[in-house]
């Protein structure tokens, strides 16, 4: 299924509008063709959009990579933490420009939805900087170095047909679908429903059409058009030989027809399971090669055991044949009645050189003619024996060949059932920001910069809430919410996560103190003349103090009410608590990056099932600021209790 110039601009405008405000968090490399971006906002949730040369569209899926991408090292690069400024449309083209910038730097990603399609990526001066693949045709080459240039344009702007457009259409003698798809420019699919939908035969010859036949088609064309581009739709997946997804339905339709929520939702489906389905294959494709390399080898290697078998086999008739000739009273094996003999059992005496040999099937055997009879037996039969042991040495190496072969079976079945694509999960408000549940059940939620330190305040402060701060500079601010009647280990272990997750942790600072206020004391704007940097906000009156001892965090996998596992960092009670596992941390030590690898291995030798879903990046967010140190991984009394109440059942 390719998309259409019409349903690209529906999806550029709804695209455009959703990830207003959002930057690049992350960046996967689903397959050659397919990259897939995170995109964060600090006050709403997260989106995942995909480029490929497919198409664009917002997914509500993870597929795990499938084979590497060449340009997905360069693209986290430069496009990480870079806000997605734009979207816009080439005219009616299928080419989208996706415009970034963010630290002084702009860069435009262009996707091209035709063809075999393309992915490059330019600066703001349209260079090329990195691409899928190179392209050197007639009209245009593009390659690394070279300034982006578009295909020549070849159809009407069809976002702003008029009537006069079909003018042309009245004096063609072509078939009138013909010229309608050429000059439009629209895929097969529209060119048939327009003629369905005004009755009138699409094989007629274009001058052969009355006025009001060429009113009809121009009118039809608009308000098709017109449907897709404003989002008037009742989208559809059809199925019958091929699978599509339309925005809305046309015609008449064969086959399976299912309706989606939306047109995305529609894209989502199909083109997510043509990725994986291409994906797939190209997985199992490698592996049932090497599996027709193994299986050939072990059908060389039993005929080399046959051939050995046999050969030893007629070694030893020989060697027996020597003893038939002492029985007969002859004593050399030159002589004419052993020659004979030989010649019975397929060997014979050869003299190469100066070297007596007897020579049986290809295989030449030194003896010494002088010999008795029965010694030069004795020499043929330790050839025989000499051949068996080839024929063990085969047969192991063959056996190791096997386990290869077994290895390979066992991993392309697991590979064509392997479970790429997780629907991902729509996390709940308090997760954009650090939130912990308190030992005694109160929700908490701060600050991770100076964007979310802004929202907590501005958006979630609610009078019967209570506020803290740490007493340094670079301090989060966390609230308590539903606060009227709070014990004093909620409120220190709230006062002991904001100095934990202030400058106090990156620095090694202990003894710093926290201090709560109730919401009517924090003035979200300066006093006169005065300036507040964002996140910042005024304080008034009474701070009460709660003086913090200890440095220490917890990182844990809680449950929870719907039966989502999460991972959240707190005070190592509640963690504790709460958990099905965790890890205790310190100031100093790993970088996060490695702490958080760290500790997501450790969890994956718990529960390797959970863990697996949470991703590298959900353990680095965690973290605080700075490096740390893993002091202790345990079981959760979560977990504890799970498992005692299974025990009593």
């Amino acid at each position: 299924m390719a998309l259409a110039g019409i349903e690209l601009r529906y999806l550029v405008n709804q695209i455009s509008e959703q990830v207003q405000g959002y930057y690049i968090s992350n960046i996967y490399g689903i397959t050659k063709d397919s990259i897939l971006f995170k995109l964060h906002h600090t006050e709403k949730s997260d989106l995942f959009m995909m480029i490929s040369t497919s198409g664009v569209w917002l997914t509500k899926v993870k597929i795990d990579q499938m084979e590497p991408n060449r340009l997905l090292k360069r693209l986290r690069s430069d496009l990480l933490r870079l806000k997605l400024k734009k979207i816009e449309q080439i005219g009616a083209e299928r080419i989208a420009y996706f415009t970034f910038e963010g630290f002084g730097k702009e860069f435009i990603l262009v996707g091209e939805f035709f063809g075999d399609g393309n992915i490059l990526l330019c600066n703001n001066e349209m260079k090329i900087l990195a691409l899928q693949h190179s392209i050197e045709v007639r009209h245009r080459k593009l390659s690394v170095g070279l300034d982006y240039t578009q295909p020549p344009e070849n159809n009407l702007d069809i976002f702003n047909l008029t009537e006069s457009d079909f003018d042309e259409l009245k004096n063609t003698d072509l078939i009138a679908a013909k010229w309608f798809g050429r000059t439009l420019g629209l895929p097969k699919k529209y060119v048939e429903s327009v003629f369905e939908i005004t009755n009138i035969d699409p094989k007629k010859i274009g001058n052969l059409l009355t006025k009001e036949e060429i009113e009809k088609i121009y009118q039809t064309t608009k308000n098709i058009i017109s449907d897709i581009v404003l989002g008037n739709h009742e989208p559809v997946i059809v199925e019958n030989e091929k699978i599509e997804v339309l925005p809305v339905k046309l015609g008449k339709l064969e086959g399976k027809i299912t309706s989606v929520p939306t047109f995305i939702d529609g894209l989502d489906t199909v083109f997510t399971k043509n990725i994986v389905d291409k994906g797939k294959s190209i997985q199992t494709s490698g592996s049932d090669k090497k599996i027709k390399d193994l299986e050939t080898q072990i059908s060389e290697q039993e005929k080399a055991i046959a051939t050995v078998k046999e050969k030893s086999k007629k070694i030893t008739n020989v060697a027996n044949s020597l003893y038939e000739m002492v029985s007969k009273g002859i004593i050399s094996i030159t002589n004419d009645s052993a020659q004979a003999i030989l010649a019975t059992n397929n060997a014979k005496l050869i003299n190469e050189k100066g070297i007596s040999m007897i020579i049986v099937e290809d295989e030449k055997i030194k003896i010494n003619t002088e010999s008795p009879l029965q010694s030069i037996a004795s020499v043929l039969f330790n050839q025989a024996k000499k051949q068996s042991g080839a024929i063990n040495s085969i047969q192991a190496i063959k056996e190791k060949t096997e386990k290869k072969l077994k290895k390979f079976q066992n991993q392309t079945e697991s590979e064509r059932n392997l479970e790429v694509v997780s629907e991902i999960r729509k996390k709940n408000w308090f997760e954009r920001y650090r939130w912990f549940t308190t030992t005694d059940g109160f929700l908490t939620i701060g600050g991770r910069d100076a964007a979310s330190n802004s929202a907590v305040i501005r958006k979630h402060l609610d009078k019967d809430d209570k506020v803290f701060h740490g007493d340094i500079f670079g301090s989060p601010f966390f609230i308590l919410k539903d606060a009227e009647h709070v014990p004093d280990t909620t409120m220190n272990e709230i006062a002991s996560a904001t100095v934990c997750f202030s400058r106090a942790w990156r620095e090694g600072l202990y003894g710093v103190s926290a201090y709560w206020v109730l919401p009517d004391q924090v003035k979200k704007s300066a006093p006169s003349g005065e300036f507040l940097p964002k996140g910042s906000f005024t304080i008034e009156g009474q701070r009460n103090f709660i003086k913090s001892e200890t440095l220490k965090l917890a990182v844990g996998i809680i449950k929870l009410e719907d039966n989502d596992y999460v991972l959240t960092c707190g005070p190592p009670e509640p963690i504790k608590k709460n958990s099905i596992c965790y890890a205790i941390i310190e100031p100093n030590g790993l970088e996060m990056a490695e702490c958080a690898k760290k500790i997501r291995i450790e969890f994956l030798k718990i529960f390797e099932d959970i863990t697996r879903k949470i991703n590298i990046d959900e353990f680095v967010r965690a973290l605080p600021a700075g490096k740390s140190q893993i002091k202790e991984i345990s079981l959760g009394d979560l977990e504890k209790e799970i498992s005692t109440d299974n025990e009593l059942e």
